[in-house]
């Protein structure tokens, strides 16, 4: 599997791009400034950086992602769970239930999802 794991900075940057994609470099500064608390400076090394690793592409100034948001999210909940739960759903969901109540309709749309996902 190729590595599409993000420091979080970056994830929230990612974000930012997720959100507005295709955006002008410009408008990446502003919104970075607004969102993420950013100089100018910054943005534009985290943009270089995420290019060279293949996440955007700068073309003509306008900014696009090229990994999408789900393949991120995938790759950092298996390595949550491998690390955490030694890959073990069912320890994830027990862990993460505890003591908490879900609803009827929470609870049928768990079962629809591990009845859609069954080997």
């Amino acid at each position: 599997m190729e590595n599409y794991r993000l420091c979080d900075s970056e994830y929230r940057f990612m974000s930012v791009i997720w959100e507005n994609s295709p955006i002008n470099s410009g408008e990446l500064v502003k919104l970075s400034s607004e969102i993420l608390g950013w100089k100018k400076s910054t943005t534009y090394t985290v943009i270089k950086r995420l290019c060279e690793r293949g996440f955007i592409k700068n073309e003509n100034t306008v900014i696009m992602w090229l990994v999408p948001m789900e393949k991120v999210q995938l790759e950092e909940t298996e390595f949550f769970v491998d690390r955490t739960f030694g890959g073990s759903i069912s320890n994830l969901m027990a862990t993460f239930l505890g003591s908490r109540k879900i609803s009827q309709k929470e609870a049928e749309e768990l079962k629809r999802l591990i009845d859609k996902n069954v080997r």
